[in-house]
């Protein structure tokens, strides 16, 4: 047992019982800790304590394991830390077990689950090693977990997809690289304003020992990287760096300028970080992510897509685009899920298109209609929405689910709401295939 995790004082309350709070309890536990050492905690899950005030006055744990869905401002969570009660993560928690490992850390608004999966797909090409996770879905406790199961050897290269919050709460974070993809409004729900939200961005910087990439296209990136102090040296990037003309990432399998910005700033780091030549072709191969822009094929003509993973009102305007571009009929666009204080009115540019109709579904729908300013009927749930999509839309047209809320409304995950999309439809195909 490291140091670190040794002098964890007990009771220790896993806050949240996700991917990051389950794997952070299987590795305490392989690291000896006891079942009577352990509690958790969960608003919504089946816990030890669905309420913090039980969880405080009866437990009464020494160590908080939050989870990065858990927000650390928190008053109860607060209140512990000014007792003296350790605030800890499962990023900081895998952290006590690297030796050797070079770790790249991505963040941003948009953009960071693809550009994290094209440094994957470059990385498995000549390493047999490599871990890739975080918040892409792979918990990094799990690759500790696999180190002290002698089930994984050490990784050269360690790969983490970073949210804001994980970023909030991972003090012993080191990064040897890192990268940022794009900035926009997003999570206003826990943040007190805007800079906040891209302070806790850029404070991966702070925590890189080498170069720090940013995306020149990057929304607010670069005005906000003019007025920061840096201890990172940056690089900024473009698809028409000189640098780049000879592996042709024009022709790369993703399509869309804003996947171009990912393939440049993925094929960047991997340069800076003295990969070889040949990753990059690897990464030009990557074909993209389920859930984000996933095109599901056509059901009698009608083309679906799942974009499940839009969670940001400039993902939706990118899917929305994107699609559009490649639709001869009209575009059936469904938005909605539960509001973390989005500024809806930014997609009242979406007004202006031809041919596309808009659906409203879940809690946030009257908000987003009345912010968007965009027509259309709302409804409870997405099943509803869908209904009526598919009650209307004929050959040659495009269904595409591009939220913009979350999906903790109705859904367990962004996964879980794109997984009923596609299941919907499935289903959808079978009836239609029955009747033929």
């Amino acid at each position: 047992m490291n140091e670190y995790i040794k002098n964890l004082k007990t009771p220790i309350a896993i806050v949240g019982l996700g991917r990051s709070g389950d794997s952070a309890k299987k590795l305490l536990k392989q690291c000896g800790f006891s079942e009577n050492d352990l509690v958790t905690f969960d608003g919504k899950a089946l816990a030890d304590y669905q309420t913090p005030e039980d969880l405080m006055s009866k437990a009464k744990p020494l160590t908080l394991v939050v989870s990065p869905g858990v927000p650390l401002a928190s008053m109860w969570i607060q209140q512990a830390k000014s007792k003296g009660v350790h605030i800890t993560s499962e990023i900081s928690l895998a952290c006590s077990f690297l030796t050797t490992e070079k770790l790249i850390g991505v963040t941003g608004s948009l953009g960071k689950s693809t550009t994290v999966s094209l440094l994957g797909a470059a990385v498995d090409s000549f390493s047999s090693s490599a871990f890739v996770g975080g918040n892409l879905g792979i918990p990094f406790c799990e690759y500790a977990l696999g180190l002290l199961q002698k089930s994984r050897p050490v990784a050269d290269w360690v790969i983490l997809e970073l949210s804001s919050y994980q970023l909030e709460n991972s003090d012993p974070l080191k990064l040897d690289y890192s990268a940022i993809t794009y900035l926009s409004p997003n999570h206003l729900e826990r943040y007190r304003d805007l800079e906040d939200y891209y302070e806790t961005k850029w404070s991966i910087q702070k925590r890189t020992r080498h170069f720090c990439y940013l995306n020149k296209a990057g929304g607010d990136l670069i005005d906000s990287a003019n007025r920061k102090d840096f201890i990172a040296s940056l690089k900024v990037v473009s698809p028409e760096d000189a640098d780049f003309k000879k592996f042709r990432l024009e022709d790369a399998a993703l399509l869309g300028r804003h996947n171009l910005e990912n393939i440049a700033l993925a094929t960047a780091v991997a340069l800076g970080a003295g990969w070889p030549e040949s990753s990059i072709d690897a990464l030009k191969k990557f074909s993209g992510l389920a859930h984000r822009l996933e095109n599901l094929g056509l059901l009698d003509g009608i083309r679906f897509i799942n974009d499940s993973k839009a969670t940001a009102l400039d993902s939706v305007l990118i899917a929305v685009k994107a699609a559009q571009e490649s639709t001869r009929g009209t575009l059936f666009v469904l938005l909605g899920g539960k509001d973390k204080n989005l500024p809806w009115q930014d997609l009242s540019v979406l007004g202006n298109y031809q041919q596309i109709q808009f659906y409203f579904f879940g809690e946030c729908r009257e908000i987003a209609k009345i912010k968007s300013g965009l027509p259309g009927n709302t409804y409870e749930k997405l099943e509803g929405a869908l209904v009526a999509c598919l009650n209307l839309a004929k050959k040659t047209d495009t269904v595409l689910l591009s939220p913009g809320g979350t999906s903790l409304d109705e859904f367990k995950s962004f996964e879980d709401r794109g997984d009923f999309f596609k299941r919907f439809i499935q289903k959808k195909l079978k009836k239609e295939l029955s009747k033929a």
